[in-house]
């Protein structure tokens, strides 16, 4: 039976565990040092990004990644540092570099997607959300090479969608007709590919309006500000207790769904997670009357850099970073995201306006997050969710719910569960 719990992080992945939990019958408690979405849920991509789920460890990437750490503007670093954390991912993201590992998480991650898009469609339809400039515009994925195009369209209708086409391969005019913005790299395109159904939303806002309506909610008992320091063996029949810089808490349960920090609170209780921080950008630019923003949200498959309009700012966001945990802008960086979008989309925002950010994006090697109850009693997870948190999150809370309670999960968590990826 449900008792009490207490889920550490109030990022999006946090606070919907806290909510779905407490639907499920749970009494929650949220705990986080920084307050509500003060983390990597802040500014990211803004992108619901269902149908593009394909994990970075693929066949070839290793090569890829070489070249990509020669170019200037090349959408990957890397910082070799005297961490085992950072030896020990790169060794397993690199044995997970094969078509047929790719090929079998993209697929558990694809239902995972539509779960969660179902998740989050009942959530605003029950709820009644205050507004987090969701819209549906679609999304684009332009390619600069026909090789790459074909082998990501094979299957794909081409020319005029009929009515019920979800995706459709475009050529260049295509492209152009339905996203002036791109005229620029009119002569550097090959074509793209058309999903009608995907989103985009702002993160911070969703979770400030999903946040309204749990503590409304019976069963939530608050939150925590305060930093959460490590397990250590609960008293009495308690299993676990947490200790934090006030004081100790304790309950039945304990979700970890704070990001990076994840993984030393999990090491606390004797447990090594598979996690490190892929750092990312973003800038968001204002969008004013003289300007010319994407329609549908944009990504650059080559450039691994996308443009989403949210409301009436452009946010456009790159870049892996692998440096630790350093949260600092690198000027560099962000200057090479800066020129980018100045060369590439020049009229879709004032970038001499546009406010930089930079977070750490909890990733497992293989690319699928980390649900279910770990080896330590009373400690459950929803972590390792990389630069697809808010894509999944519903879909995770939703899952983790389920299985907390005892109940067969909507999805199998094959692939999910811990020891999947670890």
């Amino acid at each position: 039976m449900p008792g009490e719990v207490c889920v550490v992080g109030a990022g999006v992945v946090g606070i919907t565990s806290a909510w779905f939990l407490a639907e499920a019958g749970w009494s929650v408690t949220l705990l986080d040092r920084s307050g509500v979405a003060q983390g990597t849920s802040l500014r990211n991509g803004g992108q619901l990004s269902y149908r593009y789920v394909s994990p970075l460890a693929d066949a070839g990437v290793p090569v890829k990644a070489l070249q990509w750490l020669l170019e200037r503007d090349g959408p990957l670093r890397w910082k070799p540092q005297a961490d085992g954390a950072q030896w020990r991912w790169l060794a397993q993201f690199v044995a997970r570099c094969r078509g047929s590992v790719n090929r079998r998480t993209t697929q558990r991650l694809a239902r995972l997607g539509e779960h969660s898009r179902a998740c989050l469609h009942a959530l605003m339809a029950q709820q009644q959300l205050p507004p987090f400039a969701w819209q549906q515009p679609g999304k684009l994925v332009v390619y600069r090479t026909p090789a790459l195009l074909a082998r990501a369209s094979a299957g794909l209708p081409a020319g005029p969608a009929p009515d019920d086409a979800v995706q459709q391969r475009w050529d260049v005019a295509q492209c152009l007709a339905h996203e002036p913005v791109l005229q620029g790299l009119a002569g550097r395109l090959a074509g793209g590919i058309f999903s009608r159904d995907e989103a985009v939303a702002d993160c911070h806002a969703f979770c400030f309006a999903l946040m309204q309506r749990l503590r409304a909610h019976p069963r939530f008992r608050g939150l925590v500000c305060d930093r959460a320091l490590g397990f250590e063996p609960g008293a009495g029949a308690a299993r676990l207790q947490l200790r934090c810089e006030a004081g100790v808490l304790g309950a039945d349960a304990f979700v970890l769904a704070a990001g990076i920090a994840s993984r030393h609170l999990a090491a606390s209780a004797g447990l090594r997670l598979p996690l490190y921080p892929l750092k990312g950008y973003s800038l968001d630019a204002p969008i004013g009357a003289g300007h010319v923003p994407p329609r549908a949200s944009i990504t650059d498959f080559e450039r691994k850099l996308l443009y989403a309009r949210i409301g009436e700012r452009l946010r456009i966001a790159a870049m892996v970073d692998l440096v630790g945990e350093d949260e600092r802008i690198d000027p560099a960086r962000l200057a090479s995201l800066l020129r980018i979008a100045r060369a590439d989309l020049p009229a879709a925002g004032d970038y001499d306006q546009a406010q930089p950010w930079a977070g750490l994006r909890p990733a497992t090697p293989g690319g699928a997050p980390i649900v279910g109850a770990s080896p330590v009693p009373g400690l459950w997870l929803n972590v390792g969710h990389g630069a697809l948190g808010f894509t999944f999150a519903c879909g995770t809370a939703s899952l983790l719910a389920e299985a907390m309670a005892g109940r067969p999960t909507t999805l199998p968590l094959d692939g999910l569960a811990w020891g999947a990826d670890t």
